[in-house]
């Protein structure tokens, strides 16, 4: 028996969204015994386009257009009819073999200029982009503070020169006030498991050091170092060392006021309800003090803290010595590696997130690196960061929604 010639068909629908109207235009072409080869869906303010390539055969392509276009003629929307060739199908179904990226695009507000500049820059490496998503919910129109906008742009190609884009992307964030993230969207992407934080100047906006050293009055000295520490300036170990000796005498019943004043950063809160409730384990990875880590440990659940523990004489005072090993950007680095062995997580499904020099390590070992409102050597050694908005920012990296993360 004579095989019967099959058509492609496209089908494109506009028009206002309603409930009834995909399975409506689906029980016409049922009747006709249609394949459905692709099909896909956006709906902006209620404007629907829905497009939906079929196969069926050549003798019935007549009728289903027509019928079809009566069925569209009684929902109210508009259909366009294009007939696809099998050259057509199969250049793009060799297309399906390209690896396709995610980039997300985050700020307090997105403008047409930002997008821009990001379109432009994914079509300059030769990128097609596949999909736009919005993250975040619609803002009010009345609201004059709006607190975060993302959009996820689905691209598929291979960049032409991934380092040049990467160092241009970069470049756009800071000349746009915007913050960007550019992943490779396989498994690992979508099933992150471990998340390790960096403490002073990530989850809380002070150095714990600072506050004690103003305490103990020796404040711009440690303050200074400090600083000079975090740009890289200085070993990491010699500083803390140093830092430390300039706390000698303090009573230790000032690190309770302090840790129950702690200041947060924005969305913090947010950002710990949501990898609670979504199963993430959690770890402070932290040059500061322990007992700093295990207040915010309690405060907020989290599973693993490594710090540095300061040594208390027999009087409740500081001796201006620490105990154990001082916890560096070799350490940091070195404790994600040992806690996702013990979780059982491939490094692949790891993040980190830190704003100094010395969790440059951590974040280049995590399979997601983000720096937090970093210092400028931080940003530019890091692939993806986050200068704009709160700390909750991060959900929108791993592909979190706005309508999944009611508290």
């Amino acid at each position: 028996m004579e095989e019967k010639k099959q058509e492609l068909l496209l089908l494109r629908i506009t028009g206002t969204d309603r409930p009834g109207l995909t399975s409506g235009i689906m029980h016409v072409l049922a009747k006709y015994e249609a394949e459905v080869m692709d099909m896909g869906q956006a709906d902006i303010h209620n404007t629907l386009s829905l497009g939906i390539l079929i196969r069926v055969e050549e003798e019935n392509s007549g009728n289903v257009m027509k019928h079809v276009l009566f069925k569209a003629q009684e929902l109210g929307v508009n259909i366009q009819f294009e007939p696809i060739s099998e050259e057509d199908y199969n250049a793009w179904v060799s297309r399906q073999g390209k690896n396709r990226y995610i980039l997300t695009v985050l700020g307090r507000k997105l403008e047409a200029r930002q997008i821009e500049a990001v379109a432009q820059l994914i079509a300059d490496q030769d990128l097609n982009i596949d999909a736009i998503k919005r993250l975040t919910g619609r803002p009010p129109l009345n609201s004059e503070n709006q607190t975060r906008a993302c959009v996820e742009f689905s691209v598929r190609g291979t960049p032409r020169d991934r380092t040049e884009m990467q160092d241009k992307m970069m470049r756009l964030c800071k000349e746009l006030e915007i913050d960007c993230s550019f992943q490779l969207d396989n498994m690992y992407r979508r099933m992150r498991r471990l998340i390790c934080f960096d403490m002073d100047s990530t989850l809380i906006q002070t150095e714990v050091i600072d506050e004690l050293a103003m305490r103990a009055g020796v404040g711009d000295q440690v303050k200074a170092i400090t600083e000079s520490a975090m740009r890289g300036e200085i070993d990491f170990k010699e500083s803390f060392t140093k830092r430390v000796a300039l706390l000698k005498g303090l009573d230790v019943s000032v690190m309770k006021d302090i840790a129950e004043n702690l200041p947060m950063t924005e969305g913090v809160e947010r950002l710990m309800f949501v990898l609670k409730k979504y199963g993430y384990k959690i770890a402070i990875l932290s040059g500061g003090f322990t007992y700093f880590g295990e207040y915010l440990q309690r405060k907020f659940g989290i599973d693993y803290v490594y710090a540095n523990e300061l040594e208390i004489d027999d009087t409740g005072h500081l001796t201006g010595n620490y105990k154990g090993e001082i916890v560096d950007g070799r350490r940091k680095a070195e404790l994600l590696r040992l806690i996702s062995q013990v979780e059982k997580v491939d490094l692949e499904q790891t993040i980190a997130v830190g704003d100094g020099a010395n969790d440059l390590p951590m974040l280049s070992l995590a399979g997601l690196g983000i720096a937090f409102h970093a210092k400028p050597k931080v940003t530019a050694n890091a692939k993806q960061s986050i200068n704009t908005i709160g700390l909750d920012g991060v959900l929108y990296f791993l592909g979190f929604k706005d309508s999944y993360l009611e508290m």
